[in-house]
């Protein structure tokens, strides 16, 4: 039991210090271009990409029914957009296999 308090308390703790990050990134596009994202020029969904391959549709779905689960109960609106996002790059890669 107080492994479980733990952990929801690390959880809380980690989702209090990502709307900090917001809240200090105001005018950045947190839904598609998050700076957290983009390291020395190379943005992580096109390393994940090269490094899944023919598995990277199955992350993507993982991404949009992860994303449109939670919505209610976490960063609501955003999620959505999210998951849109992970459906649109979805759609690409369905269009240029």
């Amino acid at each position: 039991m107080k492994a479980m308090i733990e952990q929801e308390q690390l959880r809380m703790a980690q989702a209090n210090k990502q709307s900090d990050n917001v809240k200090a990134w105001p005018d950045v596009d947190m839904v598609n271009s998050p700076p957290h994202y983009n390291q020395h020029g190379v943005e992580c969904i096109d390393a994940i990409q090269a490094a899944t391959d023919d598995g990277f549709q199955h992350y993507l779905q993982g991404n949009i029914i992860k994303y449109i689960w939670r919505y209610r109960y976490k960063n609501g609106k955003q999620d959505l957009e999210k998951a849109a996002w992970y459906l649109e790059k979805l759609i690409e890669t369905y269009d240029e296999s």
